[in-house]
């Protein structure tokens, strides 16, 4: 496999209410006599699945008065149960949680309020608090993150090498698609088929970046956008001379590789998405090829503009009998060597340092690691959780920031339709 070089590398019913509060008494223990039963339930792969046996395994032993049923389904199927069992106030003990649902599920009362468990039975010192403001909604922690990635900035270096131009080494976003038309032109001259990226444009996160580094996130706690027409305007028209001259993967291009993308099958020398895609970027350009991870551009000095995303977490649900025998179940799995030892960076980059010093981090996960903590001085904290109905904002956005690309809508067009989508979902 080719090495990384240098820092390189379903909508819930309509409910109302808010979270569950936690019983009252004082600060919550377990007791160790009690013979109790507890529901944990995860999504992903067979791997996962026997990573997740082996680490029940060893908090049953560490644990013997609790006994714990796995409940495993695949990503597809995963929300479509637990839609159901909100629906009837029967989730399971500990859910694992998705960023893109946690508002949804605070907000209808599906979950409890985890504060009276923090620093009680769930260990919060070896977590970051920029990492564990990801699990609040409305002021209420419901959530504990488990792991984390950050937005970066992906470069082919071995293309770039063969059309002798350099990388990308900083700078402002206008920078970036200078250097981007450089790549491009270089190509052109060469003969092949490769390009200096894609357009930056198509993503939601670029514009999320650019606002945060303004002081601005996308929506405020109360749904409220941070920007405006004219902004959203000037962000989609910001490239525009690329586009228009060719200097970025054509659109058809694009389609033609799905489900690959342009970065995947080397049409693009960069790519800005999560930090936690190469693996898949270098398994998919196969043997060949060294890719570089680097921060992304920042056009406001000092902005922070940067995040560490919590890519899972785990709830409690307001539902659960056995509510500290759940957080000894949290805590055993976010904060445990034996967790960390088990799962390395299959379910990310552990969030918690305790976990992260006993995994076994291969060259690329230590890449990430790395990364993440050179872009500490533009982190900031979390942006509030996501509102309900961002998933569909966030594909039309990328829908039709594609069609600007195909040319079968304007800016404004786009940006007239992205409004009224937004209404919309803003007045459900």
């Amino acid at each position: 496999m080719a090495g990384m070089a240098g820092v390189a590398l379903a909508a819930l019913v309509g409910l109302t209410g808010c979270a569950s509060a936690a019983p009252a008494g004082g600060t919550p223990t377990l007791d160790p006599d009690e013979d109790v039963s507890i529901s944990f339930t995860f999504w992903g792969n067979d791997v996962r699945a026997k990573l997740y046996d082996e680490a029940i395994a060893a908090f049953e032993k560490k644990y013997p008065n609790i006994d714990v049923k796995i409940l495993f389904l695949a990503p597809a199927d995963y929300w479509e149960k637990r839609q159901i069992e909100a629906s009837g106030g029967g989730l399971p003990d500990v859910v694992t949680m998705d960023l893109a649902y946690l508002r949804q599920y605070s907000s209808s009362g599906s979950l409890l309020d985890l504060k009276p468990y923090l620093g009680s039975i769930i260990q919060t010192d070896a977590i970051d608090s920029q990492v564990l403001s990801a699990g609040v909604v409305d002021g209420t922690t419901t959530a504990i993150p488990l792991s984390t990635n950050s937005w970066g900035m992906f470069l082919n270096t071995t293309l770039l090498d063969e059309l002798g131009v350099d990388a990308f080494g900083g700078g402002t976003w206008d920078d970036y698609y200078e250097w981007m038309g450089e790549v491009s032109d270089a190509a052109e001259a060469a003969g092949v088929d490769v390009w200096g990226g894609v357009d930056p444009t198509t993503r939601i996160e670029n514009f999320e970046l650019q606002l945060r580094a303004e002081g601005d996130d996308l929506f405020d706690e109360d749904g409220t956008p941070g920007f405006d027409e004219k902004r959203l305007t000037e962000f989609w028209n910001s490239i525009a001379d690329q586009r228009e001259a060719g200097q970025v993967v054509p659109q058809q291009r694009i389609v033609e590789v799905q489900p690959l993308t342009a970065f995947d099958t080397a049409l693009s020398a960069s790519d800005t998405t999560w930090d936690n895609t190469g693996a898949g970027f270098l398994g998919n350009l196969g043997e060949g090829y060294d890719i570089e991870l680097v921060a992304p551009p920042l056009s406001v000095d000092g902005g922070k503009d940067l995040y560490l995303k919590a890519s899972q977490m785990y709830s409690i649900a307001a539902n659960s009998e056995q509510p500290a025998a759940a957080a000894t179940l949290i805590d055993f799995l976010v904060n445990s060597p034996e967790s960390g030892e088990i799962f390395g960076t299959n379910r990310g980059l552990p969030a918690s340092a305790t976990a992260r010093d006993a995994a076994d981090l291969d060259e690329l996960s230590q890449t990430i690691a790395d990364y993440e903590a050179s872009i500490s001085d533009r982190l900031g904290d979390a942006p509030p959780v996501p509102i309900v109905g961002y998933g569909s904002l966030h594909e039309k956005f990328r829908e039709l920031a594609e069609e600007i690309n195909f040319g079968t809508l304007t800016v404004d067009q786009a940006v007239d339709q992205f409004f009224a989508e937004m209404d919309v979902v803003l007045d459900q």
